[in-house]
């Protein structure tokens, strides 16, 4: 362990390993825009779940959107039409942004992985170690003020850490080696689901417009 790390843990703060240290990551992509780099995606072998999709799910949205918002994999339905966040958990986070004064249209919208896991389940590691470097450019093409990470799942991947979503809830992260900064709330579908947390995933709202607001040149 570094000494950076036995610092950090020292402190008790959350220092994150990956679980499966032998899963290969893929050469970072140069691809020129967003068009090119969503044909690159949807003909992508890397991991078995090529084999079991109707059709990969890149994101959808303005390629210059100032906002991104990133779950964690496609469901049944967004495999089916190739659109993220469709359904009941679609129009719940369309009503999340409308919140925030935003729209779809003015935002965009990726997951962690771009083809949908058996029965919805967690992606696995090795699933996310090859579709990174495609989120990762993604990331770099769109170049927003703010990414909004919802649900454990994306949160964790995204910011490479174990912690629980409850904890990190209301603190200002950023990706990777940029200046991004990222901000954790609830997946809509968790949402649906316990009802009584809509009320914490508002003030995860407010946060998360108080971060951008800070990211105006």
């Amino acid at each position: 362990m570094s000494q950076h790390n036995e610092l950090l843990a020292a402190m008790d703060i959350d220092v994150w390993v990956p679980r499966d240290r032998n899963a290969a990551t893929p050469a970072p992509i140069n691809a020129p825009d967003l068009t090119t780099l969503a044909l690159e995606v949807a003909a992508c072998t890397r991991c078995e779940l090529h084999a079991h999709r109707t059709q990969t799910v890149f994101g959808t949205g303005d390629p210059n959107a100032a906002w991104l918002v990133i779950g964690e994999a496609p469901g049944a339905e967004e495999d089916r039409c190739g659109e993220p966040f469709v359904g009941r958990a679609g129009q719940l986070l369309n009503s999340m942004l409308r919140a925030l004064g935003l729209s779809r249209e003015q935002i965009f919208i990726a997951n962690i992985l771009k083809c949908r896991p058996p029965e919805n389940r967690d992606p696995k590691d090795d699933e996310v170690a090859q579709c990174t470097s495609y989120l990762a450019q993604q990331v770099a093409l769109i170049n927003p003020r703010i990414i909004l990470a919802v649900g454990r799942v994306a949160a964790q991947n995204l910011l490479g850490r174990s912690t629980p979503i409850g904890k990190m809830r209301g603190q200002r992260y950023t990706y990777g080696d940029t200046n991004i900064p990222v901000v954790v709330t609830y997946h809509p579908a968790y949402l649906l689901r316990s009802p009584q947390e809509k009320r914490k995933s508002w003030l995860d709202l407010s946060f998360a417009l108080g971060v951008f607001e800070e990211t105006k040149p």
